[in-house]
């Protein structure tokens, strides 16, 4: 069926396949990494616990029936070795339905991954990790031509993405209608990295020009990912440069990044090509099979049936953020940053290893990865991967605990290996302190004189205490009300 075969998109479709699988891989690593401490068996919000509920037994899963941390490895590791093999680009070699399963099979194994990833893997990036991996799934192998359908739809995926966000904060903060969000955005992000206090110094007349920047290539250039090339290509080229502004600027795990690779849906060979020249020139093969069109075409319905519901968000007065209308995370609403927090807070968690935790000079503080701790540290850059604790802290710091904090004071009491792996510095070298405690500080960038004189990167005011002090016979006194 020549009449489905999309011309010049056979390098879009490499980049597009490649590039969200190598999301996929960063996305079952840190699965690997961080899902046995957070919610396995003995983690932060245990899975086995979850799946007593009736939500958790509704939702399309793996562990519906079964879940222990042997199972998740072995999940996140079939994941990992699938994706790594179509960044090889190795499925991509045979016929249209190698690929198509391959990755039906990593969106089914990380679907299976976040619906039992409760708050830890609330976040709008995995759906639209789940939607991309589902959607390019369609794009066929090099023995196909591009279907041209599916790259509409992909283009469709990211006008939502980018249209969404861009309203989501037109309809809420009036700092991005004033164009003043950019005064605080860069200092009180979720995880700032090494040049985000450099962005957050530049004078306001530039911190307004970049919110115009983002009205701009929110709210109106996604409109034009659907005009006829080179037009096509050139609104995906603002879109990616807006995109590596906030990867220069900022950690947000691979929602960036994945816009980026999305965003390649738009953009035709010949612009490919135009940027590397080393690009082959060669043409693609010049149809798609019957039985491949079928199965496209019958995708591309579902899709637009299920478009119904992000589209009517998209004209709500009360615009959802990063809603799934469905338990399998396909066709969603998106957008980010609807407010903007004006100050910073962090949660600082300390330790002693004092019988009397009034003596202030034996607390020690623990460190965190990515989160600001330390105000002589430099923020470092973990984007693409993500660090799911640090991020959790961040919502913590604003008042959003969905019961886990307690427990991970616990475990640092019990001195857990799992949980301390996922810190950074943890100041009794593996060894039981007597009390924890956290206690909230005001943070800001420390101004270049700061800089100067003191040699520190942010400027801390505590605040309060908001937890502690406790011992382990809290722990027991709670096992004992719970009993009763």
């Amino acid at each position: 069926m020549e009449w489905l075969a999309g011309t010049d998109y056979d390098l879009a479709r490499e980049v597009l396949q490649r590039g969200t699988a190598a999301i996929y891989l960063i996305a079952f690593l840190s699965t690997l990494n961080q899902f046995p401490a957070l919610l396995g068996e003995h983690g932060l919000m245990p899975v086995p616990v979850f799946l007593r509920t009736v939500y958790a037994r509704r939702q399309p899963t793996l562990f519906r029936w079964h879940y222990s941390d042997r199972l998740l490895r072995a999940v996140a590791i079939v994941g990992a070795v699938v994706s790594a093999t179509l960044v090889l680009g190795l499925p991509q070699l045979g016929p249209a339905w190698v690929p198509l399963v391959a990755f039906l099979v990593i969106w089914l194994l990380y679907l299976s991954i976040v619906n039992v990833g409760q708050t830890f893997y609330g976040f709008g990036w995995e759906s639209l990790l789940l939607e991309a991996g589902f959607m390019v799934a369609f794009l066929g192998s090099s023995r196909v031509a591009t279907p041209i359908t599916v790259i509409f739809l992909i283009r469709w995926l990211v006008f939502r993405l980018e249209f969404g966000a861009g309203m989501i904060k037109m309809r809420g903060d009036r700092s991005w209608r004033d164009l003043t969000a950019l005064y605080y955005h860069h200092e009180t992000q979720p995880m700032p990295n090494p040049l985000s206090r450099f962005a957050h110094l530049l004078p306001k007349w530039m911190h307004r020009a970049e919110v115009l920047g983002n009205h701009f290539a929110q709210l109106i250039v996604p409109f034009f990912l659907f005009a006829p090339q080179p037009v096509a290509s050139i609104a995906a080229a603002i879109v990616i440069l807006t995109q590596l502004w906030l990867v220069v600027t900022g950690n947000f795990a691979w929602l960036n990044v994945l816009t980026i690779v999305l965003a390649f849906s738009a953009v035709g060979d010949p612009a490919i090509r135009l940027v590397i020249p080393a690009m082959p020139a060669d043409g693609g093969p010049a149809g798609v099979p019957l039985w491949f069109a079928v199965i496209v075409l019958a995708m591309t319905a579902f899709t637009i049936v299920l478009s119904w519901w992000p589209a009517k968000n998209l004209v709500a007065r009360r615009q959802l953020m990063n809603a799934s209308f469905n338990r399998w995370h396909l066709v969603n609403a998106y957008g980010a940053f609807g407010s903007v927090t004006k100050e910073r807070y962090e949660v600082i968690v300390e330790g002693t290893d004092s019988d009397d935790p009034a003596d202030e000079t034996r607390w020690r503080e623990y460190g965190f990865k990515g989160k600001p701790g330390d105000p002589t540290r430099v923020p470092r850059q973990f984007a693409p991967y993500h660090l799911r604790l640090d991020w959790l802290m961040w919502f913590l710091a604003l008042g959003a605990d969905d019961g886990w904090f307690r427990t991970f004071l616990l475990r640092l009491l019990e001195a857990d290996r799992p949980t301390l792996r996922m810190l950074r510095l943890d100041p009794f070298d593996g060894e039981r302190p007597r009390w924890v405690r956290a206690r909230l500080f005001h943070y800001r960038f420390a101004t270049r004189e700061e800089r100067r004189t003191d040699r520190v990167w942010w400027m801390r005011q505590e605040l309060n205490t908001l937890a502690g002090p406790f011992t382990l016979a809290d722990r027991d006194r709670d096992r004992d009300r719970a009993e009763q």
